[in-house]
């Protein structure tokens, strides 16, 4: 039986104090993916996915009656060897604001379609299973809201053990969300992922932009009971979440002197924690009705006043487990209704790698010429996707610590940021193809072992080598190297040193 965690918030339209403007155009990135030009569909602007990600094929689809975004898609092969590895878009996002994620795909063959992981930034969302929809030969989407931890936001696809094909995606949305939507959710330590988000009575089409200024999807639900209509103008500026005035406008209303039970959603939900939002307009001109709402027999709000100017009541935190039913207990001569109604998720973010981190890795990945191809995303998160050879550190502040990328077939120079990496104790980038020269790894105090052997290193060996109090292996054999080796290392107690055979010294160590 679900009881609340939290308080419960009721927000009334008529008495909400804060001003607020109106909507802005939408803001956002929105990715046609595989597409080869930008279009305007609906009165919205999408781009090609090839400036954010490095990666994936472009595919056609052939079949009439498509929508446009759905004509195309992008792809990820994948190698059995690979497993597991992430594909992944970055996006430009505004530092600490709230974003709508949304992925969509349609899938068109051959056989069953690929399930896969999505993950954003670094923490696992869902698994992408469209099985279901495919067979009815719909589309698929997963919707969930996140807090921008940085200047970019990824969204990455994730191949698993249960991936079989390669994974692909149909369009990518990221919008951001005025500050009043979903606000009460505490997003640094939580994301949410839709459920469902129901526009009761209504027997139109779904509802999106640019009746919903962020181009959420409401949901048509009728024929279960008595649903009703008004044409009155029912201002939502001053509700929190500003959800669009037309789902305000509907409503699935009780028989007179009867409770109204409805099941929903209409899937059973798994054992967690749930945001809930529920909303309310009296269709009747300057009239009112009073009712209490309960979910799965438990109180929600007692005596809820409803009137033409409308409201909502949310809670943050709600336990649920299985099928849920709201239900509406009448306490005035109106009958209860229910115009709109909203359900996520909410699951635990992850922590970042620290950008200083992840900047330097990028410059390293920069300078290498065939890098891993799983160096995309995050580095360290999710743990199962962190990056092959890097190792990383426990706790909420994530640093790399480890880089052992012996015998992969490097080609290319060791860039200088690797002196950035100041949590580093183990770096081996031994028997591979490496030129230039060595760089300095003077800031890297914690250091204890440093293998280089069997590459083509040029140039000569950092005098501040000898200066790392921790190192205790330094292996240079078989490189290019010149000068002298420091007599500071060749002395240095407690220190493995190998500089031969190879290399080309003047003086022999």
């Amino acid at each position: 039986m679900a009881t609340p965690l939290s308080t419960l918030l009721l927000l009334l339209s008529s008495f909400f104090t804060a001003v607020l403007s109106q909507s802005p155009v939408l803001q956002g990135t929105l990715l046609d993916c595989g597409a080869s030009s930008a279009s305007e569909i609906d009165g919205l602007s999408w781009i090609p996915d090839d400036p954010y990600t490095s990666y994936g094929v472009s595919k056609n689809l052939s079949i009439s009656g498509l929508l446009p975004t759905l004509s195309t898609l992008r792809s990820f092969p994948f190698k059995a060897s690979d497993i597991p590895c992430k594909f992944c878009y970055t996006i430009p996002v505004v530092r600490n604001a709230t974003y709508l994620v949304r992925a969509t795909y349609f899938y068109s063959g051959p056989g069953s379609p690929p399930v896969f992981d999505l993950i954003v930034d670094g923490t696992f969302w869902t698994v992408v299973n469209t099985t279901g929809d495919y067979a009815n030969r719909l589309s698929s989407y997963y919707e969930g809201v996140f807090r921008a931890k940085g200047k970019r936001l990824s969204v990455c696809l994730g191949v698993n053990v249960y991936t079989e094909s390669d994974p692909f995606i149909s369009a990518l949305e990221v919008i951001l969300l005025e500050n009043s939507v979903y606000n009460a959710t505490d997003f640094n330590n939580n994301a949410m992922g839709l459920i469902a988000r129901s526009n009761f009575g209504s027997t139109g089409p779904t509802i999106g932009y640019p009746d919903d200024n962020f181009c959420r999807f409401w949901q048509p639900v009728t024929g279960i009971m008595n649903s009703t209509s008004s044409n009155q103008t029912i201002s939502a500026s001053g509700f929190w979440n500003l959800p669009p005035e037309n789902v305000l406008r509907t409503a699935l209303v009780a028989d007179p002197d009867k409770t109204m039970e409805l099941q929903w959603p209409l899937v059973s939900l798994s054992s967690s924690s749930y945001y809930i939002a529920l909303y309310f307009a009296d269709p009747l001109f300057s009239s009112s009705r009073t009712f209490s709402v309960y979910i799965n027999e438990n109180h929600f709000i007692n005596n809820l006043e409803v009137t033409s100017s409308g409201l909502m009541v949310f809670s943050s935190i709600w336990n649920l487990s299985g099928f849920t039913k709201i239900t509406l207990l009448p306490r005035s001569t109106l009958p209860p209704l229910i115009n709109a109604a909203e359900i996520f998720g909410l699951f635990p973010v992850k922590g970042l790698t620290i950008p200083k981190d992840v900047i330097a890795l990028e410059s390293i990945k920069k300078s290498i010429l065939n890098p891993p191809t799983n160096w995309i995303g995050d580095p360290c998160l999710p743990r199962e996707y962190s990056w092959t050879g890097v190792t990383c550190s426990e706790g909420r502040k994530i640093r790399i610590i480890s880089l052992n990328l012996s015998s992969m077939g490097l080609s290319g120079t060791l860039s200088p940021s690797i002196g950035n990496l100041t949590a580093l104790t183990n770096i081996s980038f031994a028997d591979n193809n490496l030129t230039g020269p060595i760089p300095e790894l003077n800031r890297l105090k914690l250091l204890e072992n440093l293998h280089l052997q069997d590459n083509q290193f040029i140039g000569e060996i950092p005098p501040s080598f000898s200066n790392l109090k921790s190192l205790r292996e330094l292996f240079l054999q078989n490189n290019n190297l010149t000068g002298v080796v420091p007599k500071s290392l060749k002395l240095k107690d407690g220190l493995i040193l190998q500089v031969l055979p190879g290399n080309n010294f003047t003086q022999t160590p």
